[in-house]
Protein backbone atom coordinates (compact mmCIF):
# COMPACT_ATOMS: atom_id res chain seq x y z
CA UNK A 1 0.00 0.00 0.00
CA UNK A 2 2.80 2.40 0.82
CA UNK A 3 4.31 1.67 -2.59
CA UNK A 4 1.08 2.64 -4.33
CA UNK A 5 0.70 5.86 -2.30
CA UNK A 6 4.28 6.86 -3.18
CA UNK A 7 3.52 6.35 -6.85
CA UNK A 8 0.40 8.45 -6.54
CA UNK A 9 2.32 11.24 -4.84
CA UNK A 10 5.08 11.10 -7.44
CA UNK A 11 2.58 11.45 -10.26
CA UNK A 12 0.70 14.22 -8.44
CA UNK A 13 -2.54 12.38 -9.16
CA UNK A 14 -2.10 12.96 -12.91
CA UNK A 15 -3.73 10.36 -15.13
CA UNK A 16 -5.09 7.12 -13.79
CA UNK A 17 -5.73 5.71 -17.25
CA UNK A 18 -7.15 2.51 -18.66
CA UNK A 19 -9.59 1.46 -15.94
CA UNK A 20 -13.23 1.35 -17.09
CA UNK A 21 -12.59 4.36 -19.26
CA UNK A 22 -11.58 6.62 -16.39
CA UNK A 23 -9.06 9.06 -17.75
CA UNK A 24 -7.07 11.40 -15.61
CA UNK A 25 -7.43 12.72 -12.12
CA UNK A 26 -6.32 16.28 -12.52
CA UNK A 27 -6.45 18.96 -9.89
CA UNK A 28 -8.29 19.14 -6.58
CA UNK A 29 -11.55 21.00 -6.17
CA UNK A 30 -12.39 21.86 -2.61
CA UNK A 31 -15.27 23.38 -0.71
CA UNK A 32 -14.79 25.45 2.40
CA UNK A 33 -17.42 24.69 4.95
CA UNK A 34 -19.77 22.16 3.36
CA UNK A 35 -22.00 20.99 6.21
CA UNK A 36 -19.50 22.49 8.61
CA UNK A 37 -16.53 20.50 7.36
CA UNK A 38 -13.42 22.41 6.31
CA UNK A 39 -10.86 21.67 3.66
CA UNK A 40 -7.94 19.73 5.02
CA UNK A 41 -4.51 19.09 3.55
CA UNK A 42 -4.13 15.66 2.01
CA UNK A 43 -1.21 13.36 2.63
CA UNK A 44 0.32 14.33 -0.66
CA UNK A 45 0.31 18.01 0.30
CA UNK A 46 -2.59 19.31 -1.78
CA UNK A 47 -5.80 20.69 -0.35
CA UNK A 48 -8.72 18.29 -0.53
CA UNK A 49 -12.27 18.11 0.61
CA UNK A 50 -12.42 15.18 2.99
CA UNK A 51 -15.19 13.15 4.48
CA UNK A 52 -15.43 14.46 8.08
CA UNK A 53 -12.16 13.57 9.76
CA UNK A 54 -12.08 12.80 13.48
CA UNK A 55 -8.31 13.06 13.70
CA UNK A 56 -7.49 9.33 13.70
CA UNK A 57 -5.74 7.41 10.94
CA UNK A 58 -8.77 5.55 9.57
CA UNK A 59 -8.97 7.81 6.52
CA UNK A 60 -7.21 6.75 3.34
CA UNK A 61 -7.43 9.15 0.42
CA UNK A 62 -9.00 7.81 -2.76
CA UNK A 63 -9.89 10.30 -5.49
CA UNK A 64 -13.36 10.59 -6.92
CA UNK A 65 -13.21 10.27 -10.69
CA UNK A 66 -15.05 11.19 -13.86
CA UNK A 67 -15.87 8.65 -16.54
CA UNK A 68 -15.22 9.74 -20.12
CA UNK A 69 -17.45 6.92 -21.36
CA UNK A 70 -20.40 8.87 -19.99
CA UNK A 71 -19.54 12.07 -21.88
CA UNK A 72 -22.74 12.31 -23.86
CA UNK A 73 -22.33 15.92 -25.00
CA UNK A 74 -21.63 14.94 -28.62
CA UNK A 75 -25.02 13.21 -28.80
CA UNK A 76 -27.14 15.87 -27.08
CA UNK A 77 -27.24 18.46 -29.91
CA UNK A 78 -29.71 21.26 -29.15
CA UNK A 79 -31.42 19.27 -26.43
CA UNK A 80 -28.59 19.69 -23.95
CA UNK A 81 -28.81 22.35 -21.28
CA UNK A 82 -26.16 25.02 -21.52
CA UNK A 83 -23.76 24.80 -18.59
CA UNK A 84 -23.33 27.88 -16.47
CA UNK A 85 -20.25 29.93 -17.28
CA UNK A 86 -19.88 31.18 -13.75
CA UNK A 87 -17.17 29.81 -11.53
CA UNK A 88 -18.43 26.68 -9.87
CA UNK A 89 -17.40 25.52 -6.48
CA UNK A 90 -16.35 21.91 -6.13
CA UNK A 91 -18.88 19.38 -4.92
CA UNK A 92 -18.67 17.14 -1.90
CA UNK A 93 -17.51 14.48 -4.35
CA UNK A 94 -14.71 16.71 -5.62
CA UNK A 95 -11.38 15.24 -6.73
CA UNK A 96 -9.28 14.32 -3.74
CA UNK A 97 -12.17 13.10 -1.60
CA UNK A 98 -10.84 11.00 1.26
CA UNK A 99 -12.23 7.52 1.64
CA UNK A 100 -12.34 5.91 5.09
CA UNK A 101 -10.98 2.38 5.28
CA UNK A 102 -11.48 0.50 8.56
CA UNK A 103 -8.36 -0.70 10.32
CA UNK A 104 -9.75 -3.11 12.85
CA UNK A 105 -7.44 -4.96 15.20
CA UNK A 106 -8.34 -8.63 15.41
CA UNK A 107 -7.30 -10.98 18.16
CA UNK A 108 -4.66 -13.42 16.98
CA UNK A 109 -5.33 -17.14 17.30
CA UNK A 110 -1.70 -18.06 16.64
CA UNK A 111 -2.97 -20.81 14.34
CA UNK A 112 -0.25 -21.14 11.72
CA UNK A 113 -0.72 -24.89 11.30
CA UNK A 114 -3.46 -27.14 10.02
CA UNK A 115 -6.21 -28.35 12.39
CA UNK A 116 -8.08 -31.02 10.42
CA UNK A 117 -10.74 -31.68 13.09
CA UNK A 118 -10.23 -28.70 15.41
CA UNK A 119 -8.28 -28.75 18.68
CA UNK A 120 -9.77 -31.46 20.95
CA UNK A 121 -10.44 -30.68 24.62
CA UNK A 122 -10.81 -32.68 27.83
CA UNK A 123 -13.22 -31.37 30.52
CA UNK A 124 -11.21 -29.89 33.37
CA UNK A 125 -7.89 -30.69 31.68
CA UNK A 126 -5.52 -28.65 29.51
CA UNK A 127 -6.21 -28.91 25.77
CA UNK A 128 -4.59 -31.83 24.01
CA UNK A 129 -1.98 -30.68 21.51
CA UNK A 130 -2.88 -32.28 18.16
CA UNK A 131 -0.20 -34.54 16.76
CA UNK A 132 -0.43 -32.74 13.39
CA UNK A 133 0.31 -29.41 15.11
CA UNK A 134 3.36 -30.77 16.94
CA UNK A 135 4.73 -32.49 13.85
CA UNK A 136 4.16 -29.45 11.67
CA UNK A 137 5.92 -27.25 14.21
CA UNK A 138 8.92 -29.58 14.13
CA UNK A 139 8.98 -29.57 10.34
CA UNK A 140 8.79 -25.78 10.30
CA UNK A 141 11.65 -25.52 12.83
CA UNK A 142 13.85 -27.41 10.37
CA UNK A 143 12.80 -25.36 7.33
CA UNK A 144 13.37 -21.74 8.31
CA UNK A 145 13.85 -20.44 4.78
CA UNK A 146 10.75 -22.12 3.36
CA UNK A 147 8.66 -20.99 6.34
CA UNK A 148 9.82 -17.41 5.84
CA UNK A 149 8.97 -17.59 2.15
CA UNK A 150 5.57 -19.17 2.88
CA UNK A 151 4.70 -16.31 5.24
CA UNK A 152 5.84 -13.78 2.67
CA UNK A 153 3.39 -14.84 -0.05
CA UNK A 154 -0.38 -14.54 -0.23
CA UNK A 155 -3.22 -15.26 -2.63
CA UNK A 156 -6.23 -13.13 -3.52
CA UNK A 157 -9.01 -15.09 -5.20
CA UNK A 158 -11.87 -13.96 -7.32
CA UNK A 159 -14.71 -16.38 -6.61
CA UNK A 160 -17.15 -16.98 -9.45
CA UNK A 161 -15.37 -18.51 -12.43
CA UNK A 162 -12.30 -19.35 -10.33
CA UNK A 163 -13.47 -21.40 -7.34
CA UNK A 164 -17.15 -21.91 -8.16
CA UNK A 165 -19.70 -21.49 -10.92
CA UNK A 166 -22.67 -20.00 -9.08
CA UNK A 167 -23.57 -22.73 -6.58
CA UNK A 168 -21.48 -25.39 -8.34
CA UNK A 169 -18.00 -26.30 -7.13
CA UNK A 170 -14.99 -26.16 -9.41
CA UNK A 171 -13.16 -29.27 -8.06
CA UNK A 172 -9.71 -27.70 -8.22
CA UNK A 173 -10.97 -24.88 -5.96
CA UNK A 174 -11.61 -27.30 -3.12
CA UNK A 175 -8.12 -28.80 -3.38
CA UNK A 176 -6.49 -25.35 -3.47
CA UNK A 177 -8.06 -24.36 -0.16
CA UNK A 178 -6.98 -27.65 1.44
CA UNK A 179 -3.37 -26.92 0.42
CA UNK A 180 -3.46 -23.32 1.64
CA UNK A 181 -5.09 -24.33 4.93
CA UNK A 182 -2.19 -26.61 5.80
CA UNK A 183 -2.23 -29.77 3.71
CA UNK A 184 1.24 -29.10 2.34
CA UNK A 185 4.84 -30.11 3.00
CA UNK A 186 5.23 -27.65 5.92
CA UNK A 187 1.78 -28.09 7.42
CA UNK A 188 1.56 -24.30 7.36
CA UNK A 189 -1.25 -21.94 6.45
CA UNK A 190 -0.61 -19.74 3.44
CA UNK A 191 -2.40 -16.35 3.73
CA UNK A 192 -5.30 -15.97 1.33
CA UNK A 193 -8.39 -13.81 1.02
CA UNK A 194 -11.41 -13.66 -1.30
CA UNK A 195 -12.18 -10.58 -3.38
CA UNK A 196 -15.41 -10.47 -5.38
CA UNK A 197 -17.55 -7.86 -7.08
CA UNK A 198 -20.59 -9.78 -5.90
CA UNK A 199 -22.97 -7.96 -3.57
CA UNK A 200 -26.44 -7.83 -2.07
CA UNK A 201 -25.98 -10.21 0.90
CA UNK A 202 -24.43 -9.87 4.36
CA UNK A 203 -20.87 -11.18 4.41
CA UNK A 204 -21.68 -13.85 7.01
CA UNK A 205 -24.41 -15.38 4.84
CA UNK A 206 -22.20 -15.37 1.74
CA UNK A 207 -19.27 -16.93 3.62
CA UNK A 208 -21.49 -19.66 5.05
CA UNK A 209 -22.78 -20.46 1.58
CA UNK A 210 -19.27 -20.48 0.08
CA UNK A 211 -17.86 -22.66 2.87
CA UNK A 212 -20.50 -25.32 2.16
CA UNK A 213 -19.84 -25.29 -1.57
CA UNK A 214 -16.04 -25.48 -1.19
CA UNK A 215 -16.11 -27.86 1.81
CA UNK A 216 -13.53 -25.63 3.51
CA UNK A 217 -13.78 -23.23 6.45
CA UNK A 218 -13.79 -19.57 5.39
CA UNK A 219 -13.80 -16.66 7.81
CA UNK A 220 -15.67 -13.40 7.34
CA UNK A 221 -12.29 -11.79 8.08
CA UNK A 222 -10.99 -13.22 4.77
CA UNK A 223 -13.91 -12.11 2.64
CA UNK A 224 -14.42 -8.89 0.68
CA UNK A 225 -17.43 -8.32 -1.53
CA UNK A 226 -17.96 -5.12 -3.45
CA UNK A 227 -19.75 -3.17 -0.72
CA UNK A 228 -17.71 -4.50 2.23
CA UNK A 229 -15.41 -1.42 2.36
CA UNK A 230 -18.50 0.82 2.44
CA UNK A 231 -19.00 -0.32 6.03
CA UNK A 232 -16.58 2.44 7.07
CA UNK A 233 -18.89 5.13 5.66
CA UNK A 234 -21.31 4.49 8.54
CA UNK A 235 -19.02 6.56 10.74
CA UNK A 236 -19.58 9.60 8.54
CA UNK A 237 -23.15 9.45 7.25
CA UNK A 238 -26.28 8.88 9.33
CA UNK A 239 -29.15 9.14 6.82
CA UNK A 240 -28.46 7.42 3.49
CA UNK A 241 -30.32 6.18 0.44
CA UNK A 242 -29.35 2.58 -0.36
CA UNK A 243 -30.11 1.37 -3.88
CA UNK A 244 -30.13 -2.08 -5.49
CA UNK A 245 -30.55 -5.70 -4.57
CA UNK A 246 -33.51 -7.97 -4.06
CA UNK A 247 -36.26 -6.87 -1.70
CA UNK A 248 -34.84 -5.24 1.41
CA UNK A 249 -31.61 -7.25 1.64
CA UNK A 250 -29.40 -4.23 1.03
CA UNK A 251 -31.19 -2.28 3.76
CA UNK A 252 -30.40 -5.18 6.09
CA UNK A 253 -26.73 -5.09 5.02
CA UNK A 254 -26.49 -1.33 5.56
CA UNK A 255 -28.06 -1.55 9.00
CA UNK A 256 -25.68 -4.36 9.88
CA UNK A 257 -22.82 -2.05 8.82
CA UNK A 258 -24.01 0.52 11.36
CA UNK A 259 -25.89 3.08 9.25
CA UNK A 260 -28.48 4.58 11.58
CA UNK A 261 -31.15 5.74 9.13
CA UNK A 262 -31.37 3.66 5.94
CA UNK A 263 -33.83 4.70 3.25
CA UNK A 264 -34.62 2.63 0.16
CA UNK A 265 -36.52 3.73 -2.98
CA UNK A 266 -39.67 1.88 -1.89
CA UNK A 267 -39.92 4.13 1.18
CA UNK A 268 -39.96 7.20 -1.08
CA UNK A 269 -42.47 5.76 -3.56
CA UNK A 270 -44.77 4.73 -0.70
CA UNK A 271 -44.66 8.34 0.54
CA UNK A 272 -45.36 9.89 -2.87
CA UNK A 273 -46.13 7.57 -5.83
CA UNK A 274 -45.96 10.50 -8.27
CA UNK A 275 -42.16 10.49 -7.91
CA UNK A 276 -42.08 7.30 -10.00
CA UNK A 277 -45.02 7.71 -12.41
CA UNK A 278 -44.40 4.43 -14.25
CA UNK A 279 -44.03 2.27 -11.17
CA UNK A 280 -46.79 -0.17 -10.24
CA UNK A 281 -46.57 -0.25 -6.45
CA UNK A 282 -48.12 -3.30 -4.79
CA UNK A 283 -49.88 -3.42 -1.46
CA UNK A 284 -47.23 -5.81 -0.15
CA UNK A 285 -44.49 -3.31 -1.04
CA UNK A 286 -46.44 -0.53 0.61
CA UNK A 287 -46.94 -2.59 3.75
CA UNK A 288 -43.23 -3.41 4.11
CA UNK A 289 -41.91 0.08 3.29
CA UNK A 290 -41.13 2.90 5.72
CA UNK A 291 -42.67 6.11 4.33
CA UNK A 292 -42.25 9.53 5.96
CA UNK A 293 -42.30 13.16 4.89
CA UNK A 294 -39.06 13.31 2.92
CA UNK A 295 -39.37 17.06 2.43
CA UNK A 296 -38.23 17.25 6.06
CA UNK A 297 -35.36 14.74 5.73
CA UNK A 298 -31.85 15.55 4.56
CA UNK A 299 -30.37 12.48 2.87
CA UNK A 300 -26.62 12.78 3.32
CA UNK A 301 -25.31 10.27 0.76
CA UNK A 302 -26.42 7.82 -1.92
CA UNK A 303 -24.99 4.29 -1.76
CA UNK A 304 -25.55 1.95 -4.72
CA UNK A 305 -24.94 -1.39 -3.04
CA UNK A 306 -26.01 -3.74 -5.81
CA UNK A 307 -27.62 -3.93 -9.25
CA UNK A 308 -30.84 -1.97 -9.61
CA UNK A 309 -34.00 -4.04 -10.00
CA UNK A 310 -35.99 -1.03 -11.30
CA UNK A 311 -33.90 1.33 -13.42
CA UNK A 312 -36.69 3.85 -14.07
CA UNK A 313 -37.57 4.38 -10.41
CA UNK A 314 -34.02 4.30 -9.05
CA UNK A 315 -32.62 6.65 -11.70
CA UNK A 316 -35.43 9.15 -11.16
CA UNK A 317 -34.99 9.23 -7.38
CA UNK A 318 -31.20 9.48 -7.60
CA UNK A 319 -31.41 12.32 -10.13
CA UNK A 320 -33.89 14.15 -7.88
CA UNK A 321 -31.48 13.87 -4.95
CA UNK A 322 -28.36 14.83 -6.93
CA UNK A 323 -30.08 18.03 -8.11
CA UNK A 324 -31.70 18.83 -4.76
CA UNK A 325 -30.69 21.24 -2.02
CA UNK A 326 -28.51 19.14 0.26
CA UNK A 327 -30.44 15.90 -0.26
CA UNK A 328 -33.97 17.14 0.45
CA UNK A 329 -36.57 15.79 -1.96
CA UNK A 330 -38.90 18.12 -3.86
CA UNK A 331 -36.25 20.84 -3.91
CA UNK A 332 -34.03 21.94 -6.78
CA UNK A 333 -30.67 23.51 -5.93
CA UNK A 334 -29.65 26.80 -7.51
CA UNK A 335 -26.22 25.30 -8.03
CA UNK A 336 -26.49 21.50 -8.28
CA UNK A 337 -22.71 21.09 -8.04
CA UNK A 338 -21.90 22.80 -4.77
CA UNK A 339 -25.01 21.42 -3.04
CA UNK A 340 -24.76 17.92 -4.48
CA UNK A 341 -24.65 15.06 -2.00
CA UNK A 342 -22.02 12.31 -2.46
CA UNK A 343 -22.77 9.15 -4.42
CA UNK A 344 -20.90 5.85 -4.07
CA UNK A 345 -21.09 2.74 -6.27
CA UNK A 346 -20.08 -0.65 -4.89
CA UNK A 347 -18.53 -1.80 -8.21
CA UNK A 348 -18.19 -0.79 -11.83
CA UNK A 349 -18.61 -3.94 -13.95
CA UNK A 350 -20.36 -3.09 -17.21
CA UNK A 351 -21.41 -6.70 -17.86
CA UNK A 352 -21.67 -9.87 -15.82
CA UNK A 353 -22.06 -13.53 -16.83
CA UNK A 354 -25.40 -15.18 -16.00
CA UNK A 355 -27.32 -18.25 -17.15
CA UNK A 356 -28.19 -16.29 -20.29
CA UNK A 357 -25.75 -17.05 -23.15
CA UNK A 358 -24.88 -13.35 -23.59
CA UNK A 359 -23.58 -11.41 -20.54
CA UNK A 360 -26.15 -9.08 -18.95
CA UNK A 361 -25.74 -5.42 -18.01
CA UNK A 362 -24.45 -4.86 -14.48
CA UNK A 363 -24.02 -1.91 -12.12
CA UNK A 364 -21.52 -0.18 -14.42
CA UNK A 365 -24.16 0.17 -17.13
CA UNK A 366 -26.55 1.69 -14.59
CA UNK A 367 -23.85 4.15 -13.50
CA UNK A 368 -22.94 5.19 -17.04
CA UNK A 369 -26.60 5.86 -17.80
CA UNK A 370 -26.89 7.99 -14.68
CA UNK A 371 -23.74 9.93 -15.54
CA UNK A 372 -25.03 10.71 -19.02
CA UNK A 373 -28.39 11.85 -17.62
CA UNK A 374 -26.69 14.08 -15.07
CA UNK A 375 -24.48 15.63 -17.77
CA UNK A 376 -27.54 16.28 -19.96
CA UNK A 377 -29.49 17.87 -17.10
CA UNK A 378 -26.73 19.98 -15.54
CA UNK A 379 -24.07 20.40 -18.22
CA UNK A 380 -21.33 19.12 -15.90
CA UNK A 381 -19.78 15.74 -15.19
CA UNK A 382 -20.93 13.72 -12.22
CA UNK A 383 -18.14 13.08 -9.75
CA UNK A 384 -18.45 9.84 -7.81
CA UNK A 385 -16.52 7.16 -5.94
CA UNK A 386 -16.51 3.60 -7.28
CA UNK A 387 -15.47 0.58 -5.24
CA UNK A 388 -14.93 -3.00 -6.42
CA UNK A 389 -12.33 -4.39 -8.79
CA UNK A 390 -10.40 -2.77 -10.45
CA UNK A 391 -10.87 0.44 -8.44
CA UNK A 392 -8.18 1.65 -6.06
CA UNK A 393 -10.39 1.72 -2.97
CA UNK A 394 -10.92 -2.03 -2.99
CA UNK A 395 -7.21 -2.82 -3.27
CA UNK A 396 -6.32 -0.52 -0.39
CA UNK A 397 -8.97 -2.28 1.67
CA UNK A 398 -7.59 -5.67 0.59
CA UNK A 399 -4.20 -4.62 1.99
CA UNK A 400 -5.81 -3.99 5.37
CA UNK A 401 -7.62 -7.34 5.30
CA UNK A 402 -4.47 -9.24 4.30
CA UNK A 403 -2.39 -7.62 7.06
CA UNK A 404 -5.08 -8.40 9.64
CA UNK A 405 -5.34 -11.99 8.41
CA UNK A 406 -1.57 -12.36 8.72
CA UNK A 407 -1.90 -11.40 12.37
CA UNK A 408 -4.80 -13.83 12.72
CA UNK A 409 -2.91 -16.89 11.46
CA UNK A 410 0.75 -16.00 12.10
CA UNK A 411 0.67 -13.32 14.82
CA UNK A 412 2.53 -11.02 12.41
CA UNK A 413 0.53 -8.01 11.25
CA UNK A 414 2.16 -7.03 7.99
CA UNK A 415 1.63 -7.25 4.28
CA UNK A 416 3.32 -10.19 2.48
CA UNK A 417 5.71 -9.12 -0.28
CA UNK A 418 4.54 -11.53 -2.97
CA UNK A 419 0.80 -11.29 -3.59
CA UNK A 420 -0.89 -13.32 -6.34
CA UNK A 421 -4.26 -12.28 -7.74
CA UNK A 422 -6.10 -15.17 -9.40
CA UNK A 423 -9.07 -14.29 -11.56
CA UNK A 424 -10.98 -15.09 -14.72
CA UNK A 425 -11.89 -11.57 -15.88
CA UNK A 426 -9.10 -9.57 -17.54
CA UNK A 427 -11.11 -6.32 -17.35
CA UNK A 428 -11.40 -6.37 -13.56
CA UNK A 429 -9.30 -9.05 -11.81
CA UNK A 430 -6.22 -8.72 -14.01
CA UNK A 431 -6.10 -5.02 -14.82
CA UNK A 432 -6.71 -4.12 -11.18
CA UNK A 433 -4.02 -6.48 -9.90
CA UNK A 434 -1.55 -5.28 -12.53
CA UNK A 435 -2.09 -1.63 -11.64
CA UNK A 436 -1.66 -2.35 -7.94
CA UNK A 437 1.63 -4.20 -8.41
CA UNK A 438 0.37 -7.71 -7.70
CA UNK A 439 1.32 -10.87 -9.60
CA UNK A 440 -1.70 -11.72 -11.75
CA UNK A 441 -2.86 -15.17 -12.86
CA UNK A 442 -5.61 -15.62 -15.43
CA UNK A 443 -7.56 -18.90 -15.43
CA UNK A 444 -9.65 -20.45 -18.18
CA UNK A 445 -12.58 -21.60 -16.04
CA UNK A 446 -14.66 -18.42 -16.30
CA UNK A 447 -14.94 -15.31 -18.43
CA UNK A 448 -11.61 -15.69 -20.22
CA UNK A 449 -11.65 -18.30 -22.99
CA UNK A 450 -9.14 -16.63 -25.34
CA UNK A 451 -5.70 -17.43 -26.67
CA UNK A 452 -2.36 -17.46 -24.90
CA UNK A 453 -3.17 -14.32 -22.88
CA UNK A 454 -5.62 -11.44 -22.99
CA UNK A 455 -4.46 -8.90 -25.55
CA UNK A 456 -5.77 -5.80 -23.78
CA UNK A 457 -5.06 -6.73 -20.14
CA UNK A 458 -2.53 -9.59 -20.06
CA UNK A 459 -1.85 -11.43 -16.80
CA UNK A 460 1.76 -10.74 -15.82
CA UNK A 461 2.38 -14.12 -14.14
CA UNK A 462 0.64 -16.24 -16.74
CA UNK A 463 -2.49 -17.99 -17.96
CA UNK A 464 -3.50 -21.33 -16.41
CA UNK A 465 -6.00 -24.08 -17.05
CA UNK A 466 -7.47 -23.77 -13.56
CA UNK A 467 -6.85 -22.31 -10.11
CA UNK A 468 -4.92 -25.35 -8.84
CA UNK A 469 -2.36 -25.08 -11.62
CA UNK A 470 -1.96 -21.35 -10.90
CA UNK A 471 -1.46 -21.82 -7.15
CA UNK A 472 0.98 -24.71 -7.52
CA UNK A 473 3.06 -22.77 -10.05
CA UNK A 474 3.22 -19.73 -7.77
CA UNK A 475 4.11 -21.80 -4.69
CA UNK A 476 6.88 -23.64 -6.51
CA UNK A 477 8.31 -20.31 -7.64
CA UNK A 478 8.40 -19.01 -4.05
CA UNK A 479 9.10 -22.25 -2.14
CA UNK A 480 11.12 -24.33 -4.58
CA UNK A 481 10.36 -26.66 -7.49
CA UNK A 482 10.45 -29.69 -5.18
CA UNK A 483 7.80 -28.36 -2.77
CA UNK A 484 5.17 -31.01 -1.97
CA UNK A 485 1.45 -30.25 -1.83
CA UNK A 486 0.47 -32.62 0.92
CA UNK A 487 1.51 -33.16 4.52
CA UNK A 488 3.35 -36.45 5.04
CA UNK A 489 1.81 -38.16 8.07
CA UNK A 490 4.53 -40.85 7.97
CA UNK A 491 6.96 -38.56 9.77
CA UNK A 492 5.02 -39.37 12.95
CA UNK A 493 7.44 -41.48 15.03
CA UNK A 494 4.59 -43.56 16.51
CA UNK A 495 3.29 -44.59 13.10
CA UNK A 496 4.71 -46.96 10.53
CA UNK A 497 4.63 -46.11 6.85
CA UNK A 498 1.38 -48.06 6.42
CA UNK A 499 -0.37 -45.95 9.05
CA UNK A 500 -0.38 -48.68 11.76
CA UNK A 501 0.47 -47.66 15.29
CA UNK A 502 3.85 -48.84 16.56
CA UNK A 503 2.47 -49.58 20.01
CA UNK A 504 -0.24 -52.01 18.94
Amino acid sequence: MARFEEELAASNLQGVNGVNGVNGVNGVNGVNGVNGHQRIPSRNGSATLAIPDDGNDTVIEVPATRNSVADAQAYMHNLSLSPSMRDRRGSRNSFGTSLPIPRTKRQSRLSSVHYPEGAPVRPGMPPIQPTRELLAAQVQDLSHEKVRAAKDMAFVFDIDGVLVHGDRLIPEGKRVLEILNGDNQLGIKIPHIFLTNGSGKPEAARVEQLSKILHSPISVDQFIQSHTPMRALAEYYKTVLVVGGEGYRCRDVAEEYGFQDVIVPNDIVAWDPTIAPYRVFTEEERRTSRPRDFTKTNIEAILVFSDSRDYATDLQIIMDLLRSENGRLKTVAKDPVSQRIPIYFSQGDLLCPTEHPIPRMSQGAFRIGLEAMYKAMTGVDLERVVYGKPELATYKYADEVLASWMEEIHNDERLPKNIYMIGDNPASDIIGGNMYGWNTCLVRTGVFQGGENDEENPANFGVFTNVLEAVQTAMRKELGKDFQFEFDERINPVLHGNGASAIE
